[in-house]
């Protein structure tokens, strides 16, 4: 649990609470999984003796909350009450909870974004968390060959789709996101929807995915190359997006900003000829959420730090003719990074 981050968030914005609603920000904080509550942190303790966090939830999460945070201060949600003048807030929350917020608050208190803050809090991974990631993605590389295997010329993208999705609801808990199958020239649209297109057994094909295993996220993206029926072209994109891929993966070390490790994989891609088919991030981190901080992109400040996990996934889209992305996860380590994706 991180529940001292909340605390010296409060310190260094030099706010008098912070309201957390995000359930990803709540279980990365507390270990607590809830879909209803508003946790509370402040400086410094409550009326009631405890440490200055609280979460407020309904009946139906309060012995959940006993059990896996006893030292939370935990009340009903209808007995929020929020003082201070200045009040940290998630900027994603919905509209109508922003003005429930604000008739709670005092009048004429300054609301202050904090979820850049939050999401920074949950980027570096704890010991537990890195260990449920390794796994997660361990199960999504297994699940790939598995399913892969049994792909068979006549299937439909949908076909391919639902072997992946049946494999991730017996070995883990689901899908982590919408499974992405592309036969062809499908694979020029980065987030294809599995549709009734009809592999021959000749085309490339493009798979993204990732189960769902211990709450956390697994994410990979392969592509199936039936040997040397494939265009010249597309052997030559193939070739230059593992080239990318490969000198991410040599260059990601902490201390390196998100934009410069984007850079070594665009400036590869560049020099082959295909730079303006390369339109989208080289990473995003993942963790509880599929696409969380850290961010590697053109425009990344982000440095990364040891505990982050974050995807290398390099592209290239010739619309109406091919796609193709390689996309492993790696762990920034103290000295380099960690492949956790597999063959």
């Amino acid at each position: 649990m991180r529940l001292n981050e909340l605390e010296k968030l409060a310190k260094r914005r030099r706010l008098d609470v912070v309201l957390v609603c995000a359930e990803p920000n709540i279980l990365a904080l507390t270990g607590i999984r809830c879909d209803n509550a508003v946790l509370v942190g402040k400086v410094g303790r409550w009326e009631s003796g405890k440490v200055g966090r609280c979460l407020h939830t309904d009946f139906r999460y309060v012995p959940m909350v006993h059990r896996v945070a006893p030292d939370l201060d935990c009340r009903d949600l209808k007995e929020l009450k929020i003082r201070g003048r200045r009040i940290g807030y998630e900027s994603s929350i919905s509209h109508a909870q922003f003005l429930k917020f604000q008739k709670l608050a005092p009048r004429g208190a300054t609301f202050v974004d904090v979820a850049d803050d939050l999401l920074a809090i949950r980027a570096v991974k704890t010991p537990d968390e890195i260990a449920k990631i390794r796994a997660a993605e361990a199960l999504t590389c297994k699940i790939w060959r598995t399913a892969s295997a049994r792909f068979r010329a006549g299937m439909t993208e949908r076909d391919m789709a639902r072997i992946i999705q049946k494999l991730m609801i017996e070995k883990g808990e689901g899908e982590a996101f919408g499974t992405i199958v592309c036969v062809g020239k499908n694979a020029a649209e980065c987030h294809h929807e599995p549709d009734e297109t009809v592999w021959n057994g000749r085309e490339p094909v493009l798979v993204d995915m990732g189960v769902r295993l211990g709450g956390v996220c697994g994410d990979l993206t392969r592509n199936l190359v039936p040997g040397l029926q494939t265009s010249k072209l597309y052997r030559q994109v193939y070739a230059l997006v593992a080239e990318a891929n490969r000198a991410a993966i040599a260059a990601a070390k902490p201390g390196m900003t998100g934009k410069a490790l984007d850079k070594v994989a665009r400036d590869v891609i560049a020099k082959g000829g295909f730079g303006k088919c390369f339109g989208h991030s080289l990473g995003h981190g993942v963790g509880y959420e599929i696409h969380e901080a850290p961010v590697a992109s053109p425009r990344s400040d982000t440095v990364l730090k040891p505990g982050m996990c974050v995807t290398i996934e390099p592209g290239i889209y010739l619309e109406g003719n091919l796609g193709v992305r390689i996309e492993d996860l790696v762990l920034i380590t103290e000295t380099g990074c960690e492949v956790l994706s597999k063959p």
